[in-house]
């Protein structure tokens, strides 16, 4: 082993680490990968940010802003709303339909835009139906995950495959010549679930079911202010309750029984009845610091909390939200959005106590409490996804058409015309723009740019596996341990390879590192090196085995209140099933050994 190899397996390494640890953001390690790279010389300083201007990466963000087209315009939420009408009240046809529905609009635009947008109906559905919506969440992500699997753009997974074939001098897949092997991963999976799955899924009420409320009830109190209370004639602002005593005031009564609406002015009055979220420690403290009376114990009811304009809601963070890693302190949530905090479900565990001092997670799920006319704002912001059945987002429906026709285009120009697929989707998002149906700093915000960044940053360690031969010898290793049980147990190895090594980091950077390998192993066995990539693009889809596999995962976390071993019971039967059907189809598909 030559020194330049044992440096480059040290790196996939290093990579594999932080990917799994998590310590580090995707995009950050991608970028720590070029550095690597570029300093220890393995490739020419020249190709070393060749990942920026490769077309597969072209391709990747003007993919994001064709798919923010086709939402702006309410042409995807109209499909999704569509379809999800026939799912009637079973529970196996809901899933077959919420299934169906995420894993065609999957396969035109990404697979966290398609997720995101139907969580808050398929939350709606459950409650109108009764449905359990842990039956129906991992269902929704998972089949976003199969779905993009179904043409050229439906995943960056796909487009970087293509784009390292076209990079060698390859015959490439053509766009719609994904379909056939997608419509049969994407149907497996839907039968596996209806079938099999859906009973493996628990039965839970949400991020924040009937169980949970009692813990967020132990830390509502009712405490009056007494005749010498030092909060009489002071603003709420002024009380520094949150600041100095960490209380939440989330309603104030009158004696009058009038309940005036909270604000920052809100002046404190002698006999005032507030309800507070808070810990005993930081109650007791307040009380004897600040002259307040502990009312009588009630029995707390949310929905007490939801009088007038008032009213309880759930929300998670969205995919493209900016506040991850920071408080709600951090982001002067209650100041900006007017919403309170009453609790945040994490990992199955539910947060009830110093709330605005708690980071963020993407996944996260919160109960919050405030005026229904600012719903609105919260929905449009970028930050949050309001997991209400509530019509807040205006579309401009009139430029629907222009969308559609836009990425037809696309699509006509890509395979009537032999145009480059970058060049198309450039084309297509560029039309977009100046006919109205997205304005430019939508489309900005549209893209996921830190999967740019980690598919630019790591295609150089692809490189860096070619050049230096690290790939070869990977691929020789697999050869020898695969080839006496013939081609198919090489490919099928090839497959359970890049499914296992997906499950720690995004299917794009398990592209950037297996299919170097499987095109090795390929030409080393004299197979079709379409046939191996295509294992490598189907293996790479199943992050099902945690929730932190995939964005689309982590999103319905919260929302479905589940655990960490929810994704390993469901997943690891459809990875094995899914391994199996691979191994039937794609041989038919792409002959193993072409004449």
């Amino acid at each position: 082993m030559t020194l330049d190899i044992a440096l480059t397996l040290l790196i996939i390494v290093g990579a594999l680490i932080l990917f799994a640890t998590e310590k580090l953001r995707v995009d950050v390690v991608a970028l720590l990968v070029l550095i690597s790279v570029g300093v220890l010389g393995l490739i020419p300083v020249g190709e070393l940010f060749s990942g920026f201007s490769n077309s597969a990466v072209i391709t990747v963000w003007a993919v994001y802003m064709v798919s923010g087209g086709l939402f702006k315009t309410g042409v995807a939420n109209a499909m999704g709303s569509g379809i999800l009408k026939i799912g009637g009240n079973m529970e196996s046809r809901l899933i077959a339909t919420i299934m169906l529905t995420v894993g065609v609009l999957s396969a035109f635009m990404n697979n966290v835009g398609a997720t995101a947008m139907l969580l808050p109906a398929v939350v709606g559905i459950s409650r109108k139906t009764k449905v359990a919506v842990s039956k129906m969440l991992i269902p929704l992500a998972f089949a976003s995950l199969l779905g993009g699997a179904m043409t050229l753009i439906g995943t960056p997974a796909n487009i970087l495959a293509t784009g390292i074939l076209a990079e060698r001098g390859l015959p490439t897949f053509g766009f719609f010549e994904f379909t056939r092997m997608g419509i049969v991963v994407l149907t497996t999976g839907v039968l596996y679930m209806v079938v099999i799955g859906r009973r493996l899924l628990p039965v839970r009420e949400g991020a924040l079911g009937g169980e949970d409320v009692y813990k967020i009830r132990d830390f509502v109190t009712e405490v009056g202010v007494s005749p010498v209370s030092s909060l009489i004639g002071k603003t709420l602002l002024e009380s520094r309750l949150g600041q100095d005593y960490d209380l939440t005031v989330l309603a104030l009564q009158r004696e009058n029984g009038n309940q005036p609406r909270l604000r920052r002015d809100t002046v404190i009055r002698r006999g005032d009845l507030l309800v507070v979220e808070s810990s005993a420690s930081d109650l007791l403290t307040a009380r004897q610091s600040l002259g307040l009376t502990t009312e009588a114990e009630r029995k707390f009811d949310i929905e007490s909390l939801e009088r007038g304009d008032v009213q309880v809601i759930e929300a998670t963070l969205s995919p493209r939200s900016h506040i991850v890693g920071r408080s709600l302190r951090d982001v002067r949530f209650r100041d900006r959005y007017g919403f309170t905090a009453l609790a945040i479900s994490r990992h199955g565990e539910v947060i009830t106590e110093r709330l605005r001092d708690v980071p963020l997670q993407f996944g996260d799920a919160l109960l919050l409490q405030g005026p229904q006319r600012r719903v609105k704002q919260l929905q449009q912001g970028e930050n949050f996804l309001v997991l209400e059945p509530i019509e807040t987002e205006q579309f401009r429906r009139n430029k629907a058409p222009i969308a559609v026709g836009a990425l037809v285009l696309a699509i006509g120009l890509a395979i009537f015309a032999g145009m480059q697929i970058s060049l198309a989707m450039v084309i297509a998002a560029v039309i977009m723009i100046l006919a109205g149906a997205l304005r430019i700093e939508e489309a900005y915000e549209s893209v996921d740019w830190r999967t740019v960044f980690l598919v630019a940053g790591m295609l150089p360690l692809g490189l860096a596996m070619e050049a230096t031969g690290t790939a070869r010898l990977l691929a020789d290793i697999m050869l020898r341990v695969f080839e006496p049980y013939g081609a198919l147990a090489t490919l099928a190895g090839i497959y359970l390879l890049a499914a296992l090594i997906t499950q720690p980091m995004s299917n794009a950077a398990a592209i950037v590192l297996i299919v170097p390998i499987a095109l090795d192993t390929a030409l080393g066995l004299g197979a079709s090196h379409k046939t191996f990539t295509m294992a490598v693009v189907i293996g790479a889809a199943t992050s099902f085995l945690s929730p932190v596999g995939h964005k689309a995962n982590v999103l319905v976390f919260g929302p479905g209140g589940y655990k960490f071993t929810d994704y390993a019971r469901v997943g690891a039967i459809l990875t094995v099933l899914l391994l199996i059907v691979s191994m039937i189809f794609l041989p038919i598909f792409w002959p193993l050994f072409p004449e």
